[in-house]
């Protein structure tokens, strides 16, 4: 397997398989990576193994995935309102935590915290209710356009109240990771269902009420795909203003509502993922979250493929820049010709 350099590897791939974390890293450094995301159903019995491999040097983390280390607690679990609850006591709590999985990531040598802020809460599953609507009806039935009403309206009644109070939780817990002396970015991502928060125009909202802070987007890719579908955002148009604030991407793609599929490889399309090329390239971290059904030869074959695109752009990129400095020099001494004739 060939060294996979700065990009890094999501213990979501095979937690499920270890108990022992010394034994799920060494599988996922025979990948060729040297760099992990530790998730956050990373146990603290795990990291009585884990702490000497990063001590010796054996593996680098890249981020850490809030809620870290796991936390059982449903209220503080990925699917929760989290930094957004009303309850006062609760929302401290959450903020706790962040700063807490904050601190792992800066013990660790790690660059960034991934952040689900929360969402807009309702008595159903509403994002499965959709799921089924879209797979067995489509998008474009009656009882889709229903659902998505039912999940719009409430969505826009509340969802500003769960953004300002999110807001503040970041607010304080930038205060206090600043005040502990942690160099840590938290990136704010992109979610897997259609009432949870940001989207992209939240994402930009929270990014600008924070200015200077050490917050941006983490950009999952396969989220955004899923979001696009179902009707949420334009995953790509809508990035336009929040490419500057790329903390890390979470690498995967989403064949249909299905995610963390290897991207080009599972899918068999050559060309539909190359629109969030640009995203992972102005991504600081860059992550593979994959899940467990995808092969060795697969993540192999599928980084070979993403990183040539990746190569073959930025050198397209690179010649049009020159191109672009040589007609500026000509034109300049073109007109510096024609302005010393006329003196």
């Amino acid at each position: 397997m060939q060294n996979k350099g700065e990009y890094s590897f999501s213990t979501c791939w095979n937690i499920k398989r270890h108990t022992d974390g010394r034994a799920m890293l060494e599988e996922i450094r025979g990948l060729g990576f040297r760099r992990v995301e530790l998730n956050y159903n990373v146990t603290h019995e795990m990291l009585t193994t884990i702490e000497p491999m990063i001590e010796r040097g054996e593996i680098g983390v890249s981020s850490v995935h809030n809620t870290f280390p796991h936390t059982p607690d449903p209220d503080y679990g990925t699917d929760s309102v989290l930094l957004g609850f009303e309850d006062e006591d609760k929302r401290r709590r959450a903020v706790e935590l962040l700063v807490e999985s904050a601190r792992y990531a800066h013990r660790f040598g790690g660059e960034a915290v991934v952040v689900h802020p929360g969402e807009v809460p309702f008595p159903v599953n509403i994002g499965k209710e959709l799921e089924i609507l879209y797979n067995g009806e489509g998008r474009d039935s009656d009882a889709y356009r229903r659902k998505w009403a039912e999940l719009t309206e409430r969505r826009e009644q509340l969802a500003g109240g769960y953004v300002r109070t999110i807001i503040r939780s970041l607010d304080e817990a930038c205060g206090r990771a600043e005040s502990l002396g942690l160099n840590i970015r938290f990136g704010i991502e992109t979610r897997s269902r259609p009432n949870q928060i940001p989207t992209l125009a939240e994402a930009r909202t929270i990014i600008r009420e924070l200015e200077g802070a050490p917050v941006g987007i983490w950009y999952d890719t396969g989220h955004a795909i899923m979001m696009d579908r179902l009707g949420l955002y334009d995953s790509v148009a809508e990035m336009d203003g929040l490419t500057d604030h790329i903390v890390g991407a979470h690498i995967h793609e989403t064949i249909g509502l299905s995610d963390h599929w290897c991207p080009y490889v599972h899918s068999g399309d050559m060309e539909f993922y190359d629109a969030y090329l640009p995203m992972i390239g102005r991504a600081g971290v860059k992550v593979y979250e994959l899940k467990a059904a995808c092969l060795p030869e697969e993540i192999e074959n599928s980084h070979s493929l993403l990183t040539a695109k990746l190569r073959e752009r930025r050198g397209k990129e690179a010649g049009e820049n020159e191109s672009a400095q040589t007609n500026g020099k000509s034109e300049g001494a073109g007109k510096g010709g024609l302005h010393d004739g006329t003196r």
